[in-house]
């Protein structure tokens, strides 16, 4: 495996690449301290790509005042292993100054999208997370990046903004990973006290009462939303909710009537760490008179 610091490093071995004749090249963006989580994305752009490219950089532009940034882990050679053992071809590791070089002044921004869900409680995160994706869509040029469901937002507006600059890649969501009791995995969930641990997992109850709920035939988001944040208070009386939501799937607007599949989302602070999650909720369909 390959393991470039600079970008004339990783843009020279993806070159090498396709002149060897790989057909498609395979991105999957991360922060490091890597998981089950992005271990699966690295298996689907193994399964779906020629070469696979793994960016493990821990980007200061999406953390806010007062975030976790300084205490982000950054285990890399254990990063490095894990690429090397799921048959990733590259590693991207650069320095911020190499992503950031003195004087740049130029952001991404997606109107609208951002504003909500996490983007509410975060302001200039998204910015941030547009700014790098967009950066290492140039570096890297791949043909698909892969991203996780957990992150539905994200993911949301990751494409928009392909979209909307009419990037040639393609945007995989891969499904969200899970602990046996239902926990997603995270790399935040190793500063969980054994505690907050326990309590964490009340997420991903709120969302299987959710959709329980709907498949059982409520329509009414309120009525939705209030099981969700009473279960969450009882089981989670650690945690701080920063938001409970059910939303459009693509506009990412609050709904009153479930009538199609949305996205119920929740995000959850304890102590210092943040937590998010969502399920997608769709009401089953009603037989044929």
């Amino acid at each position: 495996m390959k393991v470039a610091g600079t970008i004339d490093e990783i843009r020279s071995a993806v070159a090498e690449a396709r002149l060897a004749g790989s057909r498609t090249v395979g991105l999957v963006p991360t922060m490091g301290a890597l998981h089950e989580g992005h271990y699966s994305l690295i298996d689907a752009a193994r399964e779906g790509c020629d070469f696979v490219v793994v960016s493990i950089f821990v980007n200061p532009a999406q953390f806010g005042p007062g975030e976790d940034l300084q205490t982000y882990p950054r285990p890399l050679e254990a990063d490095l292993a894990g690429c090397r053992a799921r048959g990733a071809d590259a590693a991207f590791v650069p320095q911020v100054e190499e992503m950031y070089p003195p004087g740049a002044v130029t952001t991404v921004h997606v109107a609208g999208l951002t504003a909500r869900l996490c983007g509410a409680n975060r302001p200039g995160h998204f910015d941030g997370v547009c700014t790098v994706v967009a950066k290492l869509f140039n570096i890297v040029a791949p043909d698909v990046a892969y991203f996780g469901a957990k992150d539905y937002q994200q993911a949301v507006v990751v494409r928009r903004m392909v979209r909307d600059l009419h990037m040639p890649v393609r945007i995989e969501v891969c499904p969200t990973v899970r602990e046996a009791d239902g926990l997603a995995v995270s790399s935040r969930n190793v500063r969980l006290s054994a505690e907050e641990r326990a309590e964490a997992v009340a997420l991903a109850e709120s969302l299987r009462l959710a959709q329980k709920m709907v498949e059982a035939g409520a329509r009414g988001a309120a009525e939705v939303l209030e099981a969700m944040r009473r279960q969450l208070d009882e089981r989670a009386p650690c945690g701080q909710v920063d938001y409970v939501q059910v939303v459009d799937s693509e506009s990412l607007q609050d709904v009153e009537e479930i009538t199609a599949s949305v996205v119920a989302a929740v995000a959850v602070r304890f102590a210092s760490v943040r937590l998010i999650d969502n399920m997608l909720l769709t009401p089953p369909r009603s037989p044929k008179a």
